[in-house]
């Protein structure tokens, strides 16, 4: 593996992303310089060609590891957060590879973490009104939003978004965490092993962008009874463990 030269990775989870990926990549190299790593999780489509001819123009400065099968969205962030200690990074950036996320907005995330003594920076859809360009699908805003008021209860975290895909964190704090959720349901195990080791977490701003609203979770996840109950199990399967390690919640 070629040495990296930078402070900073970007990481672009990828799956089943033909139709973005390349303009999603363009459009970070118009606000950044940093390394860029993409994880292709099993697609089915030709993102790992596409990805593949991208990487090889790219002068070293991208990272390609391809998932021969689908190993989960939540496997996929460990993966990327695993690369990014083992390469000594300082701060690892998370962005979708959908287009959803405005790559515009890297230069502020990361000036706004290192002069704040942040340990995690999150982007909200939700914090702004004015940020909101589309509509969300009301089940998945609702769904959100009754998540996030019950990690909010729970953490001493004020949070608006629990499931946004952009963050910046400290590669240092994510050390600190022992994640092991392979799904969807990853951003909450983080959220709360994140308040457990007492981490700075806080929202900034973003635009609220769907370009997909098709877009799906897998056949048992798209019930959205069932994917509440997903994420409430893991929630309370984290609280168990923490209780059961002599630590108690702020609630």
């Amino acid at each position: 593996m070629k040495k990296h030269k930078q402070d900073i990775l970007i990481f672009i989870p990828v799956y089943n992303e033909e139709k973005n990926i390349e303009k999603v990549i363009d459009d970070i190299r118009k606000y950044s310089k940093s390394d860029i790593l993409i994880i292709n999780d099993g697609s089915t489509d030709s993102s790992d060609s596409i990805i593949k001819n991208i990487s090889e123009k790219n002068n070293g400065n991208l990272f390609y590891i391809n998932h021969h099968t689908n190993e989960g969205y939540g496997k996929k962030l460990i993966n990327g957060f695993n690369f990014s200690i083992k390469n000594n990074y300082k701060y690892i950036i998370t962005i979708d590879g959908d287009g959803q996320h405005e790559p515009e907005n890297i230069p502020n995330f990361v000036n706004t973490i290192k002069k704040n003594n942040i340990d995690i920076l999150s982007g909200s859809r939700y914090l702004d009104p004015k940020m909101m360009l589309s509509t969300p699908p009301p089940n998945r805003q609702k769904v959100n939003h009754r998540i996030t008021k019950i990690l909010s209860a729970i953490t001493d975290y004020d949070l608006t978004d629990s499931f946004c895909g952009f963050k910046i964190y400290s590669v240092s704090a994510l050390k600190k965490l022992k994640l092991t959720e392979k799904g969807f349901g990853l951003p909450l195990q983080l959220i709360l092993q994140a308040h457990k080791q007492k981490l700075i977490l806080k929202e900034m701003p973003i635009e609220l962008i769907y370009t997909d609203e098709k877009r799906t979770f897998g056949v048992i996840l798209n019930n959205t009874l069932k994917r509440f109950s997903y994420y409430i199990k893991i929630i309370r399967k984290e609280i168990d463990c923490i209780e059961s390690n002599g630590y108690r919640s702020s609630s």
